[in-house]
């Protein structure tokens, strides 16, 4: 399969429109964040605001109203009792992946919305409220970040010789499994941040590996992946396969996102 049949015939104008929405998207949880939020706990234990909400509202909204064709499965929607089911071609959404960390005052949070395509993840727009950036990414053709200076190129890194830089997750900062992943592995640095935030660093190679061992959604992943994968980096499962999509609940195993591989080199 080429490049061009791995991705859907209007990719550039479908990344276009994720990219306007997770952008409008961030906006609006600036605005929430401000003037202040109330914080509701779910009946699966995750936190909830306001602004998860009239994010998700907005995007899915934008999304169908452009692409009606095409199904756009948000998380607030199926945590509510929503039902959807994987076809060739859908859209996922975290419309504020790292509640936690906003609902803390935290700036690691993020809004992704990822395009699947043949049970792959193709696009992404992963913007950062806080922080000011969007994160793009289209598989096969490339992966950008856009902040005040202007939309940069991005690329994901090979490891340097002095040790891997990672991050893994706040929230599991003291799972015994991440310490047992590390043993006997070169480390230069270990940060622990939360949300999709640990991709967008990956990407643009300020970090080499993101260990997640706890439990994801797909639509945690989706955006990111795409982008990740579009700088050059992978998001591979337990057994070294990348991570696919279309899974029974939408519910992810274990992964490892990576920067690139030493034998890709730097023009891969």
């Amino acid at each position: 399969m080429t490049q061009t049949e791995a991705l859907p015939p209007d990719a550039e104008a479908l990344l276009a429109l994720a990219a306007r929405l997770a952008d409008e998207a961030a906006t609006l949880i600036n605005e929430i964040r401000d003037r202040g939020f109330e914080t509701i706990i779910k009946a699966d234990k995750s936190p909830v605001t306001e602004a998860d909400q009239a994010a998700e509202r907005h995007i899915l909204a934008g999304l169908r109203a452009a692409r009606p064709d095409i199904p756009a499965v948000g998380e607030e929607e199926i945590a509510n009792g929503a039902f959807a089911e994987p076809g060739e071609i859908y859209w996922l959404v975290d419309p504020l992946d790292g509640t936690r960390e906003f609902a803390a005052g935290r700036d690691d949070f993020t809004v992704n919305i990822g395009l699947i395509y043949r049970n792959r993840a193709v696009l992404g727009a992963m913007a950062l409220p806080a922080y000011g950036q969007l994160y793009t990414g289209l598989v096969g053709q490339g992966a950008w970040r856009r902040d005040s200076k202007g939309m940069t190129p991005i690329a994901a890194v090979v490891p340097p010789e002095n040790g891997l830089r990672i991050l893994a997750s706040r929230h599991y900062a003291d799972d015994p499994r991440l310490k047992e992943w590390l043993a006997g592995r070169k480390i230069g640095t270990l940060g622990n941040i939360g949300s999709a935030a640990k991709f967008a660093r990956v990407a643009e190679g300020e970090a080499d590996f993101y260990p997640r061992l706890g439990p994801t959604m797909e639509w945690d992943t989706a955006a990111p992946q795409a982008i990740v994968e579009a700088a050059g980096g992978h998001v591979l499962d337990e057994k070294g396969a990348p991570l696919r999509y279309g899974k029974p609940g939408w519910f992810n195993p274990p992964f490892l996102c990576t920067g690139r591989h030493a034998t890709q080199g730097q023009d891969a």
